[in-house]
């Protein structure tokens, strides 16, 4: 978390901004009128915002301190200081947004915050996640990634008894100056 208490800043212009209305059609389409939903891993407070705007009730956290600065600022909305691996809410929210955000959960870990995310989410409740495609746990700039591809995710998936996976596609970054692509996927919880 390093990287984005240092380089808040940066982060927050590049990314407070990014049009993200295709995927939130792709997320926003399978929840009530009057959703809850979580923010997890809320970044610049984007997404949070955006949510709220479009009437949405909105918790969000995130696990850099000026990160949760920035977001509470640009929202309205109180950030929770928290991390994905601590997230501890029970049968709360309609949906969970999860956007280039778990991409930073080690591999082996990842099971247990997909548990963790089921155990938040009310039932028929709708998690969206995104994570840079490729196959490989790597280092950039201070930062780790876990990619994921189609294979990986069937994989990780597959192992967990109440899910259905509703979608599942591959884009390019939405920022202009990147070409990277992102697996996407929504699953619904079922009980």
């Amino acid at each position: 978390m390093d990287y984005y208490n240092i380089n808040s800043d940066a982060f927050f212009q590049q990314t407070y901004d990014v049009d993200m209305q295709s995927l939130y059609q792709s997320f926003l389409r399978y929840l009530p009128k009057d959703a809850y939903i979580l923010d997890l891993g809320c970044g610049s407070g984007r997404d949070t915002l955006a949510f709220k705007n479009k009437g949405y009730q909105v918790d969000a956290i995130d696990y850099s301190l000026e990160l949760v600065k920035k977001a509470t600022e640009l929202t309205g909305v109180p950030i929770r200081y928290q991390s994905f691996y601590t997230l501890d809410d029970q049968n709360k929210y309609d949906g969970i947004w999860a956007c280039a955000s778990l991409l930073h959960c080690m591999r082996e870990k990842l099971p247990e915050v997909l548990e963790r995310i089921l155990e938040a989410l009310k039932s028929n409740g709708i998690c969206y996640m995104s994570f840079k495609y490729g196959n490989t746990d790597r280092e950039k700039e201070g930062r780790s990634f876990t990619d994921l591809d189609e294979q990986q995710a069937h994989n990780l998936l597959k192992n967990l008894d109440n899910i259905l996976l509703l979608q599942q596609w591959i884009s390019v970054d939405k920022r202009l100056d990147r070409n990277e692509e992102w697996l996407n996927i929504i699953f619904k919880k079922q009980n």
